[in-house]
């Protein structure tokens, strides 16, 4: 399907810049430790990993399989899925055009909806490759339990009951997109940009990276790549936990994709609420400073 950047002819290869590890959180640490460690990290960076995590190493491998055997599909087999309409809740698409010039991104994501609780969301999901939806749907499961888990802990910092974010303020839709990157294929470097400088809108993010460094955050003015940890999610704060909390969230991300061969990316957003962080929910005598948490992945294309 030649709308898709995946379907054009691939050129040679950039090399992509040396990558540093983010702060790594153990979440099996005592409880205590973990908080302050969320907490601290939050505020100097907004971006971690998390390792020891609770999301099993075979639900993390089958999910990475099934997102790259989705895009090795036949175009005939994946056009249905495929729409420019930003309303729909699952479909397929290429990167959005840059503000000028009229070249796209050069990415390609699958993005779906699913409602909590679990309702018939599966059902408009793709059914190839075989056992795509059942994986999928595991995932969202444990990778939800992970965010929700992330979320009580930073309401405890802050002085919030832990259940905070649970109900209608945190929302019922969780978003997961698949985004593939293949190897950059026109002359134009410009290519190299998988998705823009941007911040997460949502209340957190869960990435998980392929095995090629291609994410890149926003520090103190420069540009880092991010060194992926094995079996680590990298977790991104919100925009929407800036306006429930007094939280500077200025950290951007974008994806550089200049490096070897195709790069999937799986990620996870709890969506919350449509941006309506108030002040009438913070405990009594909470002043301090709030936090922003996004987990694995905070690319939202869409």
């Amino acid at each position: 399907m030649e709308k898709l950047v995946s379907s054009a002819p691939s050129h040679e290869l950039l090399v992509p810049p040396p990558a540093v590890s983010l702060p790594v959180i153990d979440l099996s640490l005592g409880r205590d430790e973990v908080r302050r460690a969320v907490l601290d990290t939050g505020k100097e960076l907004g971006f971690f990993q998390v390792v020891n995590h609770g999301v099993p190493e075979h639900a993390m491998r089958d999910m990475e399989a099934v997102c790259e055997e989705f895009f090795r599909l036949p175009a005939p087999v994946v056009a249905p899925f495929y729409s420019d309409d930003r309303r729909k809740p699952n479909r397929l698409f290429s990167g959005s055009t840059f503000e000028t010039g009229g070249d796209k991104y050069w990415m390609d994501c699958l993005r779906l909806t699913c409602t909590f609780p679990a309702g018939d969301s599966k059902n408009h999901w793709p059914d190839k490759p075989e056992g795509f939806r059942e994986v999928v749907e595991k995932f969202i499961v444990l990778t939800r339990g992970m965010g929700m888990g992330l979320l009580r802990l930073l309401c405890e910092g802050l002085g919030l009951r832990p259940n905070y974010f649970e109900g209608p303020l945190g929302g019922s839709e969780t978003i997961i997109g698949l985004n593939h990157y293949p190897s950059c294929s026109n002359l134009d470097p410009r290519l190299g940009l998988g998705l823009p400088p941007h911040c997460d809108r949502n209340l957190i993010t869960l990435l998980l990276p392929g095995v090629v460094p291609g994410l890149q955050v926003s520090y103190k003015g420069d540009w880092i790549t991010v060194e992926p940890v094995p079996n680590a999610f990298v977790v991104n704060l919100g925009l929407q936990l800036e306006l429930i909390h007094h939280f500077s969230t200025e950290q951007v991300v974008r994806s550089s994709i200049g490096g070897s061969n195709h790069h999937y990316i799986c990620w996870f957003a709890l969506a919350g609420c449509d941006q309506r962080g108030s002040q009438e929910h913070r405990a009594p005598g909470d002043d301090q400073p709030g936090d922003a948490t996004n987990v694995g992945g905070g690319f939202h294309p869409a």
